[in-house]
């Protein structure tokens, strides 16, 4: 089962003296229904939760200009992730394949806008994600050691944390879908009791009186229209993960139900535990103490928890630990399906023989994300791609535009209002300039060159088809290797 002719492309055939087969022949080898409703409801806030609520909540009030539009943008913003996470319910029950936006972009719009989804977040975008979150981690996980005073000794310790935090999530998530699904479960809980004892703490202020920081919340100059652009921008960040359930449908138990639910579950959670998180800093500091910390979280421990000031860095940690799970977990299945369409090397779409995991999309990610952890700027450079993410949101919602007008009469277990889609494509198309037209530096060029890149693999090897020998060499090495094979049919 699962053998490679060195002149085409991998093909599941009876099994022959040196090849793979599967143990146990009453099991089919394909992806399996593990994720629950928890685990979905997980995946999301454990993937939207990351260290910035704690770090630097800070980007939207600076353009806000002061509290009460602050804290307006970001209920805005949560409304906004909100529609876009509905929109893409709609076509995830429409079109329900793993993959996120791939196979979206890939029956509306052809091969090609899905090539570049599929070559931008798989060589980019999720594996640089992963490497910060891991380097996140490592900063805060060494600074009770105090080895940020140790030079290049710090670097090396950080990277090396670094490296060891990505090798372990890459174990969980080859290792199993349900325990990668359990441990979510658990980190989403520790992320949520954090900002629990946060807007706790904050209340308790409140209720001693210390209010002043919200009258006349409404005193500073209205913002124009770029600095509320770029306040949603800078909110949406940290909203950044409410689709990660569509990157795993195929594993999501009965997901024309939970797939929704999971999504209003989640966004109404973490909407709301942002917001009272705003809140909570600003009953301890003013809005210029806010924006002039370093951490706001950090001040914020220092100045309310006392006893309990370890709170925040083991908040952090425990935070960002959670999101590279969530992240490298939604990574591999694009890698995956994009393999299977037949637009990366096929051995990318083939599954662990005992675990049923996507082990070899799971194991491309970390490596990745492994090379990336060794610069030291990787973070500088990735902020010239963010705008892409945004170009595939607002294209997927267009897509949904599309399937309204092209096939109305195909069934829609979830339809949400039309009006939502299309907010969500004019919010992509600002927040995609934004950015561009506030700094206009070259490095966007580069960016864009970069993406546009892929086609160099594109035209020879998915366009023509051209099959190289020595590739598939490799494969047939890289399939033996990692004891995996091509899933069974569905029937």
């Amino acid at each position: 089962m699962g053998s490679i002719e060195a002149e085409r492309p991998i093909v599941r055939k009876p099994a022959k003296e040196d090849e793979l087969t599967v143990t146990d022949s009453s099991k089919s080898l394909r992806l399996r229904r593990e994720v629950s409703l928890v685990g979905g409801v997980s995946l999301i806030v454990g993937t939207m939760i990351g260290s910035g609520i704690f770090v630097s909540p800070k980007g939207v009030m600076r353009n806000a200009g002061d509290v009460g539009t602050g804290l307006l943008i970001w209920f805005g913003c949560g409304i906004l992730a909100t529609f876009g996470a509905l929109s893409y319910a709609e076509v995830g029950t429409m079109i329900p394949k793993s993959g996120g936006e791939f196979p979206v972009l890939l029956e509306a719009f052809g091969p090609i806008p899905a090539y570049m989804f599929a070559w931008t977040s798989v060589v980019v975008l999720k594996p640089s994600a992963l490497a910060l979150l891991s380097l996140t981690f490592a900063k805060y996980a060494l600074a009770p050691a105090q080895v940020a005073d140790c030079g290049d000794e710090s670097t090396l310790a950080v990277k090396l944390t670094a490296l060891v935090v990505i090798m372990t999530v890459v174990f969980v998530n080859c290792a199993s879908v349900k325990l990668s699904t359990q441990f979510l479960t658990i980190f989403s809980m520790g992320k949520i009791l954090s900002l629990c004892i946060i807007i706790i703490a904050g209340i308790v202020m409140l209720a001693k009186g210390h209010t002043e920081h919200f009258q006349a919340a409404f005193t500073g100059e209205p913002p124009g229209v770029r600095e509320v652009a770029l306040a949603f921008y800078q909110g949406l960040w940290a909203f950044d993960g409410w689709n990660q359930l569509n990157y795993v449908i195929e594993e999501l138990k009965n997901p024309f139900v939970n797939l929704p639910r999971a999504i209003v579950i989640a966004m109404l959670l973490v909407t709301g535990l942002y917001m009272l998180t705003n809140v909570a800093y600003l009953s301890a500091m003013s809005l210029t103490e806010l924006l002039e910390s370093p951490a706001v979280g950090a001040t914020f421990g220092d100045r309310v928890l006392g006893v309990m000031v370890w709170v925040i860095p083991v908040a952090v940690t425990w935070s960002v630990f959670g999101t590279c799970l969530g992240s490298c977990f939604t990574a591999g299945r694009i890698s995956y399906v994009a393999a299977r369409e037949g637009q990366f090397s096929q051995v990318l779409a083939m599954l662990h023989v005992k675990r049923s995991t996507p082990a070899p999309a799971v194991i491309l990610n970390g490596v990745f994300a492994s090379l990336m952890v060794i610069p030291n700027d990787f973070d500088t450079l990735l902020d010239y791609f963010s705008f892409s993410m945004w170009t595939f949101h607002g294209m997927t919602c267009a897509a949904l535009l599309y399937f309204r007008w092209k096939r109305p009469n195909q069934p829609r277990p979830v339809k949400v209002p039309i009006i939502i889609p299309i907010l969500v494509c004019i919010a992509a198309v600002c927040l995609v300039l934004a950015p561009i037209i506030d700094q206009p530096e070259i490095q966007y060029l580069f960016a864009l060159l970069f993406i546009l890149s892929g086609f160099a693999f594109y035209l020879p090897f998915v366009h023509m088809k051209i099959q190289s020998p020595a590739i598939a060499r490799f494969n047939r090495f890289l399939q033996k290797l990692l004891y995996v094979s091509l899933p069974d049919e569905e029937e």
